[in-house]
């Protein structure tokens, strides 16, 4: 039926107008429709249409069937015929605008039929592009001044500071005469808080150092898990104490752990420290550890004043504590967490934490038996 219709179309002298026609009209919608500037480019190289999104992008006077007549993109290298492969490239114009042209060449059953021209303007992509440019560069050297300060203040508070604690435990010493109670009491609280100042030390050179190092070099061993555990709480056990806190250790027996035993108990005694400092005096801690499938299991928990919800994961970042935390009169800097998970990362395994059983907070570590995986792989 189409062909009788066109055949007598074609005997009364118009169907191949009206078919060129139709066509023409296909074209020029297919090109409105396009979200960019476009221009449709024959095999000879001659415009056969340009949508309007072109026209009012160069302010160019486009006529069918001759090259596009515009200052700016001639001034930029023109419309360079012959070239029937895809290419893709950004136009600085004169009035300061970016373009981004692609030509796309058209080809139907091997024959080339010409190319389609499209022009995106990207000058607010690129001024974009810039400014971050811009603030990472000067986020980069604010990083540096930071480090640069951290390291320089850390050392020096840190000579004072070892000062004091050698005449405290000088005084202390009966060689230099007996000291009262209330002399006993106010030089052990000089100590307990310049050794309190030399962790928070400790932990901004060990931050430093991280951002400085992309990490930490781990020393891996095999770790007896138990012994690591009964360590870690026989050193906190004064403070606790101290503090009026309950500790209880439960490990059961499971295999040996690779790991950094050093870094690993310094996790612990964050935690451990933490919980101390967080929970009233009457209150409980404790610790439990077993092995699941690869991995080892540990729990520090305590009866304190937990960790709301919406806090959970940002406090493992360095500097950061929870409302309850700050508000509360605990001192502290926010780093040991941050500190504690990149330990723990770097043994492939991970740390979160939730709420305990009858308030308080939990905090759990998952390490893999095995260690961390071959450096390229996924734990």
């Amino acid at each position: 039926m189409v062909s009788e219709d066109a055949g007598v179309s074609d005997e009364a002298g118009g169907g191949v107008g009206e078919d060129d026609g139709r066509w023409r009209t296909l074209l020029d919608a297919l090109l409105e429709a396009l979200p960019a500037g476009a221009v449709v480019q024959g095999p000879d190289d001659r415009v056969l249409a340009a949508n309007r999104r072109f026209t009012r992008m160069f302010g160019a006077e486009v006529r069918a069937g001759g090259m596009p007549v515009f200052g700016a993109e001639s001034r930029a290298g023109g419309i360079p015929g012959g070239r029937h492969v895809h290419r893709t490239a950004e136009i600085p114009l004169a009035d300061g605008r970016t373009l981004r042209r692609v030509i796309e060449p058209l080809r139907h059953g091997g024959a080339y039929l010409g190319a389609l021209w499209t022009y995106d303007d990207i000058t607010e992509h690129k001024r974009r592009e810039r400014d971050l440019e811009r603030d990472n560069v000067a986020l980069t050297e604010l990083a540096r001044q930071r480090n640069a300060f951290t390291a320089a203040a850390s050392h020096e508070l840190r000579t004072p500071l070892t000062s004091i604690i050698s005449f405290c435990e000088l005084l202390t010493d009966p060689a230099f005469g007996a000291l009262t109670h209330e002399q006993a009491s106010f030089l052990e609280a000089v100590r307990r808080n310049a050794d309190r100042m030399q962790r928070v030390i400790s932990d901004l050179l060990l931050t430093t150092r991280m951002r400085a190092t992309a990490g930490l070099e781990l020393e891996f061993g095999a770790v007896e898990v138990d012994r690591m555990l009964l360590d870690a709480v026989l050193d906190r056990m004064g403070a606790a104490q101290e503090a009026g806190l309950f500790t209880v250790l439960e490990c059961a027996p499971g295999p040996l752990l690779r790991g950094d035993r050093h870094r690993l108990q310094n996790v612990l005694a964050n935690l451990l420290e933490n919980a101390a400092k967080y929970t009233p005096a009457g209150g409980r801690i404790s610790v439990t550890a077993a092995p699941h499938g690869e991995f080892w299991e540990i729990e520090v928990a305590d009866t304190g004043i937990g960790v709301p919800e919406e806090f959970r994961e940002e406090i493992f970042n360095g500097f950061v504590r929870a409302p309850n935390a700050r508000t509360g009169g605990y001192p502290g800097t926010g780093l040991g967490l941050a500190i504690s998970r990149a330990i723990v990362q770097l043994h492939g395994g991970a740390i979160t934490v939730g709420g305990a059983e009858g308030g308080g907070a939990a905090f759990v570590i998952r390490l893999p038996v095995a260690g961390p995986p071959p450096a390229g792989e996924t734990a």
